[in-house]
């Protein structure tokens, strides 16, 4: 399976390459993707995602697009600028994508599209699984546009799959890297009463579950990207603080963190039980099912 890679320079997409032949990576900066990939893509084409459609050439030969390109949500404060830089970076970039595909003589079989689980918005104690409708706040409406131009792609014969990713947990990076720093001081704890669901999933599974939507010609549409057992917020404080051997009992107040992160805030305190149907019933495996285990081989 070829494939061409957009966003590899990102948490997930090195483990991603790892696990591909060869893969055409695209980048707005093809000499400092060279510099953070190495040997794990076979060529490095330049794309700016804002400026228009990447040449049609490059999807010559290639049979999935996996597109995980897209500006952090939670670097920085949500200024208006930011939440259009959040949009822009996963709408209209994917928009111009599916224009690259549609212009390429030879087009890809199957494109994979990085969603998110915002589109699910505060859920509260609501299994979701891929049915489930979106809800109506700032990031949810990214979701559903970004979702509309991924599909868009299935008009020029191309199988799409919208990969709904929820906290992504691995060493080196991610959220996990963000939360380290108080807990190992001792200064971890719940946000706020601990009582929301976590979607999670180790970054391993996730790379393991995008060329699994890649293959499984099954798939179309949405497909929660989350460890089959969400836990909530409290338990996973709980899990972290064993694994570290620390204490945890300093809860973050709600009000603290909108003082410090804003908008962001909410998302941070949101609940969404979020569970990958689609995954499952397509005989996907997990390696890290449970919350304890992935902590405990990320961090040994």
């Amino acid at each position: 399976m070829k494939a061409l890679v957009t966003g590899a320079t990102g948490f997930v997409g090195p483990r991603l390459l790892r696990l591909l032949d060869g893969p055409v990576v695209l980048s707005r900066n093809p000499s400092r993707a060279k510099a953070a990939l190495g040997t794990l893509a076979g060529q490095i084409v330049q794309w700016d995602p804002m400026q228009g459609p990447p040449p049609p050439q490059v999807f010559e030969g290639i049979d999935v697009v996996l597109h995980l390109a897209g500006e952090s949500v939670a670097e920085g404060r949500w200024t208006a600028a930011q939440k259009a830089k959040i949009r822009d970076s996963r709408v209209v970039g994917t928009r111009h994508l599916v224009q690259g595909i549609a212009q390429a003589s030879a087009r890809p079989k199957t494109l994979v599209s990085a969603s998110a689980v915002g589109y699910y918005g505060d859920r509260g104690e609501e299994e979701l699984t891929e049915a489930a409708p979106p809800a109506h706040d700032f990031l949810a409406d990214v979701c559903v546009e970004w979702e509309r131009e991924a599909m868009a792609a299935e008009q020029h014969g191309v199988r799409v799959v919208t990969a709904r990713t929820g906290i992504v947990l691995g060493a080196g990076g991610g959220a996990l890297a963000k939360m380290l720093t108080p807990f190992k001081l001792g200064g971890g704890g719940p946000l706020g009463n601990g009582r929301q669901w976590m979607p999670w999933i180790h970054v391993a599974d996730l790379a393991r579950l995008y060329l699994h939507a890649a293959e499984a010609e099954s798939i179309h549409g949405a497909m929660n990207s989350v460890a089959p057992h969400p836990v909530r917020n409290s338990e996973f404080t709980k899990a972290l603080a064993r694994q570290l051997h620390r204490p945890a009992f300093m809860p973050a107040p709600y009000f603290g963190l909108r003082l410090l992160f804003g908008e962001f805030a909410k998302v941070l305190f949101a609940s969404q039980r979020v569970i990958p149907q689609v995954a499952l019933d397509t005989g996907f495996t997990f390696q890290y099912p449970e919350i304890a285990a992935a902590l405990r081989e990320i961090l040994s």
